[in-house]
């Protein structure tokens, strides 16, 4: 994570229904003129305005520290923040997209703050991100790399095998709810992909691609692994993985959300 981390505002150009389970919204605005992307799994806090919300309060940042500033912003103003990944950045136009995971309630409508944002904005709607650079820490002579995800780390996912040396070699395991949610992923050729498609709207995310990760029971110790998603892939693959031999320093694991099962 950069030092001293720079908040940059834009607004939405468009959104659009990128696959059944994603909504693409690309943002744009001056400040993106600066930006820097990393490639890989560049990642940011995105803050929103909120449906009840009459303006838009950013934090006012200090240094390094973002937390204590968000927190000091009255709440019935305060803007949502939630951690995304940059799906696509172009430098010429000042683009960059976002892509969100859109899950349906019992009679069709978006569930999350985040999710509804992405469904119902509109260009010139306000938002900023706070830059947070990269998770993705591969050694450099690391002999193999795994990255095992589900639907909300699929852009990390993007992210790195488009960034990866072309020689890399290793083997990737993506879920995604409905296979329409498949895509072209520029993987090098020594990267073999395997999908997996949850397809059951009852089911767990990210355990299907557990399941998938516990086939394998043996792993070259000077290899590398991502693991991210819900938070019982990213801790149980991680388990999982070290306890093929795997040293704990060469997998970075991440859970992104937390699933919950909702009450009868």
């Amino acid at each position: 994570m950069p030092k001293h981390p720079t908040l940059f505002r834009g607004a939405v150009v468009r959104s659009v229904r990128f696959s059944p389970s994603m909504r693409r919204v690309t943002v744009s605005g001056a400040d993106f003129a600066d930006f820097l992307w990393r490639g890989y799994d560049h990642w940011f806090r995105l803050f929103l305005q909120l449906p009840h919300q009459d303006g838009f309060m950013l934090p006012q940042l200090e240094g390094s520290k973002w937390w204590e500033p968000y927190l000091a912003v009255p709440e019935d103003v305060r803007p949502h923040c939630a951690n995304y990944t940059v799906a696509d950045f172009r430098p010429e136009t000042a683009e960059l997209d976002i892509d969100f995971v859109v899950h349906s309630g019992p009679t069709g409508e978006p569930e999350g703050n985040a999710a509804i944002w992405s469904c119902a904005a509109r260009p010139g709607d306000p938002m900023a991100l706070l830059d947070q650079g990269l998770l993705f820490d591969c050694p450099s002579e690391a002999s193999e790399v795994l990255v095992v995800a589900d639907e909300s780390g699929l852009p990390a996912t993007a992210g790195i095998l488009r960034s990866l040396p072309r020689d890399t070699v290793g083997h990737v395991i993506q879920e995604i709810p409905v296979a329409g949610d498949r895509r072209h992923l520029d993987a090098p050729d020594g990267v073999r992909v395997t999908w997996v498609v949850r397809d059951d709207a009852d089911a767990i995310p990210g355990a299907a691609a557990l399941r998938e990760l516990r086939r394998r029971h043996e792993v070259d110790v000077s290899g590398y692994a991502f693991v991210v998603g819900e938070s019982t892939l990213a801790t149980e693959g991680r388990r999982h993985l070290h306890r093929a031999g795997l040293p704990k320093d060469r997998i970075t694991f991440s859970g992104f959300w937390k699933h919950t099962r909702a009450k009868p």
